[in-house]
Order: C-alpha cells, then structure tokens, then sequence
C-alpha cells in the first residue's frame, strides 16, 4: 500500500471521531489503533498532524468526486449543468461525513490554518473544472476557478444548514448562484454595446479645440 492509499485508510478510520474530537491529534491516535499503526509510521506519513489530515481528507473528496464524475455522460449537459453535477457530486461524497466537513470548516478558520483553507479550496474547484471538460490556459482558467470558489464555498455552508432530504433547498441555491454567475458576461457584453453608442470622449475634445481655435 502507497503513502496515499494509507493515508486515505487512516483519514476516513479517523472519520467516526472527528465530531466529537475534532481535527486533532488525538483522533488521528485512535485511527492509528484501529488499523495498529505504530506511532512512527502515523507520524511519517501526518508530519504536521491535524493539518495533513484535513488535507488528505480533501485530496480523498477530490479523488471521490473526479471518479464518480467519470461515470457520467457530461458531455450531454450545457456547461452549467455539468458544474452544478460536479458541485452536487462532491456534497453527496461529503454526505456522509457532514459534521467532520463542519469540523474541518472550524479547524481552518484557526490562524495558524487559514493558509491552507484556499489551497485546498483551489484544488477542489480545479478539479471540479477539469472532469466538466474545461482546458483552458489564458487568464479565464484563473476567472472560472475564482468564481467556481465563491459559489462552492457558499453551496457547502448552505448545505451543512439543510436538514431536508435530499438537500432540495441547497440545490436551488446553487442553480441560482450559477445562473447568477452566468449573466456576467451578459451584462458585460451589454455594458460594452451600450459604451459603444455614447460620444467619443476624445472627438468631443477634438470638436472643442477646433471650435476655439475658429
């Protein structure tokens, strides 16, 4: 077994602790003596302790997600269909570790941790992109991540108030955030037509001159 095969084995037996231990050293112990793994060997493959737990557990939901997402037909769907499945993709992998997502919200919000809440952040919305098919590489690759962030961030704290089964509210909460972020380029293309029609600040100063000079 790999590093990240067994990182993954110790994450998700540390899982059933995490809501009542938190991300913390001590339920990364009592994964390691479920699955009798000598301190060392806990401590080689966790050198910052709770930091990389959370991190692998991310990189685990990742994984997940990218897997289950390749078993769908996405090129069928428009793109914002395929963003939202990937969104909805990742909560439904996460569904079963609702109050270890909290906890790990929590964790991150330490100043000792709040670099690594964007880190993952990015990872999760690269690889949510990458299985809806996007490759791109000129300045809308960071554009699209950036608005994927904003609305998989407030999607998952949505999610973690929903108590409904099935989760109908969070799902159109996250329709409207994408149709929100949709329009963007709309309203941009109508603001640039609109401009278009206004006089020319430049020819209007030309005009001017020409005029006191008469």
């Amino acid at each position: 077994m790999d590093d990240r095969a067994l990182r993954d084995k110790v994450v998700l037996a540390m899982l059933p602790d995490v809501p009542f231990e938190g991300w913390s050293r001590r339920a990364l112990a009592h994964a390691a003596r479920r699955l009798d793994l000598a301190e060392a060997e806990l401590a080689s493959l966790f050198p910052r302790g709770p930091r990389d737990a959370v991190a692998a557990f991310s990189d685990w939901a990742d994984r997940a997600t990218e897997a289950a997402l390749a078993k769908e037909h996405l090129g069928r769907l428009k793109l914002r269909e395929r963003i939202a499945l990937g969104v909805r993709t990742r909560l439904a992998v996460l569904e079963p570790h609702r109050e270890a997502v909290r906890r790990m919200l929590a964790f991150l919000t330490l100043p000792a941790n709040l670099p690594l809440g964007p880190r993952l952040l990015y990872r999760t919305v690269d690889t949510l992109w990458h299985a809806a098919g996007d490759r791109a590489t000129d300045f809308s690759f960071y554009t699209k991540r950036g608005l994927l962030a904003g609305i998989y961030a407030a999607t998952t704290l949505h999610w973690l108030d929903d108590k409904s089964p099935d989760h109908p509210a969070t799902s159109a909460f996250l329709d409207r955030r994408i149709g929100e972020v949709m329009q963007i380029p709309k309203l941009r293309s109508r603001a640039t037509a609109a401009l278009g029609h206004l006089p020319n600040p430049l020819r209007a100063l030309g005009v001017l001159a020409r005029l006191r000079r008469a």
